[in-house]
């Protein structure tokens, strides 16, 4: 069976989710059609190669609705023949077009793919889509919508995370973040887009004082998901410090066979998809992980460099402490917490960031891990191709 190459990926920074923000005046689709300009100049014949195009996008309505995917391709001017469509995979979106263009290339239907993910907050806000399911209550109990951010902050407790262990992982994404922004060698691959060529969410004057000082920010959801909740409240913990800001962003990535008269940067290994508890939401990513682990045979002490997606701060505090990993090589210039989270775009956005972290410490095994909610995750190992 044919193997899966990612022959490059490339990332835009990431904007705030605000009128006035760095990519807000752009349309999602010419964030797409940028970031396809960038690896079509780093691989030259790679847009007129692609078979297909498929976009990972979370609020699929207004600017981002009538199938991204193909607007994009038609923005964008691909050919014809290439065929798109957009998936929703929540917070994995990105990641999981990735894995699907893995597996169409390695099942011999596709030669060269397209994939990665886009989301423009700042024109399509969070649950922008107003799905009937958000409000459901005909569901099962423990099936009921809750937003990421109150299932996250009742995972605290659940897992006995204390505050001082959010803030510390707060801290370090921030101050990874501000220490290697100015990095080109960890930035090789984020392309200034729209006159923004930096991270635009990072708050660098972040210290251990001023977030001791914050309060919890969203217990006051609890009311309105009671039911989901089982009229069971909690005491709340996460303040905005500890969550990621939204904001606009595109990831894209080239994924093919072999023979394409490119050089590829990362062979994919393993990729997994896992559903999990809908009322835990957050912990399915770590199922994923597990799993592309036990399917390639290796483990995290294999792996040189880990983006482990900070959905929130609890996420992330209770990876460190339950799985020992070395934090040298975990979110090594830092994490959803400092520079956003653009739903959609998000694995994708990481799959690029992988790539540079490898290169600039010559390593070889990488790992991406996504959660999202309602019991989304996904995971990907790559070895780099050196």
């Amino acid at each position: 069976m044919p193997e899966a190459f990612i022959y490059d990926a490339v990332r835009t920074p990431r904007g705030k989710a605000k009128a006035d923000g760095g990519l807000a005046a752009l349309t999602p689709q010419e964030l797409v059609k940028q970031q396809l300009a960038a690896l079509e100049s780093r691989c030259t014949g790679s847009t007129d190669q692609a078979d297909m195009l498929i976009l990972g996008c979370v609020g699929q309505v207004d600017d981002q609705g009538g199938n991204i995917a193909l607007v994009s391709k038609l923005h964008a001017g691909l050919h014809d023949d290439c065929a798109a469509y957009s998936i929703n995979n929540y917070c994995a979106s990105g990641l999981s077009a990735i894995g699907m263009a893995a597996a169409s290339v390695a099942s011999g239907q596709t030669k060269l793919v397209l994939a990665g993910g886009v989301e423009c907050m700042s024109r399509v806000p969070f649950m922008g889509d107003n799905a009937s399911y958000y409000t459901d209550t005909g569901l099962p109990v423990r099936s009921l919508y809750i937003p990421v951010v109150l299932a996250a902050d009742r995972l605290i407790g659940n897992e006995g995370i204390s505050r001082a262990e959010l803030d510390a992982v707060t801290l370090s994404s921030q101050q990874k973040a501000a220490a290697t922004e100015n990095n080109s060698a960890l930035q090789r691959s984020r392309i200034a887009t729209g006159g923004l060529d930096a991270e635009e969410c990072i708050r660098p004057l972040t210290n251990a004082a001023s977030l001791a000082a914050m309060p919890p920010a969203f217990g006051g959801l609890q009311k309105q998901y009671a039911t989901a909740l089982e009229g069971k409240p909690f005491t709340p913990h996460l303040t905005l410090g500890h969550a990621p800001p939204v904001c606009d962003g595109a990831g894209m990535a080239i994924v093919g066979g072999g023979n394409l008269g490119m050089t590829p940067r990362a062979r994919i290994l393993g990729f997994a998809e896992t559903g999990g508890d809908p009322a835990a939401s957050l912990t399915a990513g770590y199922s994923a992980m597990d799993k592309v682990l036990a399917t390639t045979g290796l483990t995290l002490a294999d792996m040189d460099r880990i983006e482990f997606m900070e959905a929130f701060a609890v996420t992330i505090a209770k990876f460190m402490r339950d799985r020992k990993a070395d934090p040298e090589r975990v979110n090594v210039s830092g994490g959803h917490i400092a520079k956003g989270h653009p739903m959609g775009a998000s694995g994708a956005i990481l799959v690029s960031t992988l790539l540079d972290n490898l290169d600039v410490c010559d390593g070889t095994l990488g790992l991406v891990v996504m959660s999202g909610a309602s019991g989304v995750g996904t995971a990907m190992i790559v070895e780099r191709v050196n």
